[in-house]
């Protein structure tokens, strides 16, 4: 029996998004965000949406890990340094994806491979796409990001005892460096939205930086 919470699965005519929640690995309390992403969605766009939901920008590499495989941008190692194949992103869709025999499916997402965030996928469940509705959506999240090039989780707590604690010797510098506006505790949903919708209208369905391949 199929309903409008569960879909058939095999109606594969039916417009559909998978809701996920994405959670950057090793940091307490989590920094998460869940989100509705259409089935048709490459894995070029959803890089380009995690940068947006979480405030990254864009300025390291990044790796999907899928089921052991690489999915990525292939020519960013034209020296084989990884020495493995990587799959192009802009050619694997969530709908090539086959989770109809796993409990918890789950994929990982690597950004800058120095401070290597890693954000485990969760894919909760399919969900029926609303006509009208526009996709991707943001569902829900917790938590600003931690500063770009802080050193990983390690590096991020050592910055947020130097933060928090004003008698700290490099309290004054990381606020400066990590500037004003930054709250480790802050989520704004409104600005967040307007930022992933701004990042997808520009990658027009790929990559929105991509060298000549």
């Amino acid at each position: 029996m199929t309903s409008a919470d569960n879909p058939d699965p095999f109606d594969f005519n039916a417009p559909r998004a998978w809701r996920v929640t994405i959670t950057i690995a090793d940091i307490a309390p989590p920094i998460w965000r869940t989100l509705l992403v259409p089935e048709s969605f490459n894995f070029a766009q959803m890089h380009e949406l995690i940068q947006a939901a979480f405030g990254w920008t864009d300025s390291h590499l990044h790796q999907f890990i899928v089921g052991g495989l690489v999915v990525g941008a292939p020519e960013f190692d034209d020296h084989d340094i990884l020495d493995h194949l990587i799959i192009d992103a802009e050619k694997v869709r969530l709908s090539d994806l086959n989770f109809y025999h796993v409990d918890a499916p789950e994929i990982l997402y690597e950004y800058d491979f120095g401070d290597s965030w890693l954000h485990a996928i969760a894919f909760e469940r399919i969900v029926p796409m609303v006509k009208g509705d526009a996709y991707p959506q943001l569902v829900d999240g917790a938590r600003a990001r931690p500063p770009e090039d802080v050193g990983g989780p390690p590096g991020y707590q050592e910055f947020l005892e130097a933060w928090r604690d004003p008698e700290h010797e490099e309290h004054k510098h990381m606020r400066t460096w990590a500037g004003r506006r930054f709250d480790p505790e802050t989520f704004d949903i409104e600005k967040t939205e307007k930022a992933i919708r701004s990042a997808l209208r520009r990658c027009k369905g790929g990559y929105r930086f991509r060298p000549e391949r």
